[in-house]
């Protein structure tokens, strides 16, 4: 057994190219199944039942489902390897499912945190006046900070409103921008030292990555002091809650967001319901 699991840590390192943290993971992983199957020394005799009785163990020793899951993908690898290599005909694993994921609620600002955060980016320089116009526009619109790094001079419609975003799979969207968004990029435009096809820039002129977007959110969320930290994510989350809360229905905040299905975007339905609760129990005589 432990010369087929050292074939498969090389076929690890050298094929797959894994690091050395990763092939020590499997190794550990490997390790710890087949001390739970001592008697199971033939590999013949490993079945679909002793990897669900592993997963019930581990379960019961308090694993979390995120470990439990890399557990189960090494034993996934390990027995796709030896099918492959011809060394077992059957692999135990085809039938073991990955145990379900906890659905995380988004994190999101209350409407007034928003405000307050965005009112608090200060400053005439161009770059605050860039920063200004990234922020708005990104919980204007909801638009992923990927896709806003993507955007041109062109892309942007101020007269009517509206921007053009491509998303996933290159997928055009328009989406209307508001008024405080539209009043931050003319702002910024106006204020734009080099005109390039590119909407935001850096200091060296070259199109900002989304790492610099974090990077800008990071320093905003430091000086406003509410004492939250603030992603290009959470805002989009934002976006998507606060058009909710007042009553947007939700097959217009999938179009504005840009998910494929319906279900994606069904997760801030959670996040209003939670909120109805908390209202609830905390206004209600009898509650």
């Amino acid at each position: 057994m432990q010369q087929l699991i050292d074939k498969f840590l090389e076929y690890l390192k050298v094929e797959k190219n894994f690091s050395k943290n990763t092939t020590v993971n499997y190794a550990v992983d490997l390790k710890q199944f087949f001390e739970f199957c001592r008697e199971k020394e033939d590999i013949y005799k490993i079945t679909g039942i002793n990897i669900r009785e592993f997963v019930v163990e581990l379960t019961l020793k308090k694993y979390g489902k995120a470990s439990i899951e890399r557990k189960l993908a090494t034993l996934k690898s390990f027995f796709f390897y030896l099918k492959k290599e011809s060394i077992v005909l059957i692999d135990p694993t085809g039938n073991v499912s990955f145990p379900k994921k906890d659905k995380k609620l988004p994190r999101f600002l209350e409407a007034l945190e928003m405000g307050r955060f965005l009112d608090s980016i200060t400053g005439d320089k161009e770059e605050d006046d860039r920063d200004r116009a990234i922020l708005e526009l990104l919980y204007s619109t909801g638009i992923r900070v990927s896709e806003l790094t993507g955007l041109n001079k062109e892309s942007v419609d101020l007269t009517n409103g509206l921007v053009r975003v491509f998303g996933k799979g290159s997928k055009e969207r328009i989406v209307p921008i508001g008024d405080r968004a539209k009043e931050a990029l003319k702002t910024y435009l106006a204020k734009k030292s080099v005109e390039t096809k590119e909407l935001f820039i850096n200091r060296k002129k070259k199109r900002l990555d989304t790492r610099t977007i974090r990077h800008i959110l990071d320093k905003w969320s430091k000086s406003s002091k509410l004492g939250k930290h603030i992603s290009p994510h959470s805002i989009r989350h934002s976006f998507a809650t606060h058009l909710l809360d007042a009553g947007a229905d939700l097959r217009s905040v999938q179009e504005l967001l840009g998910h494929a299905n319906l279900s994606t975007t069904q997760i801030y339905t959670h996040v209003t319901r939670e909120k109805l609760k908390s209202v609830y129990d905390k206004a209600h005589p009898r509650a």
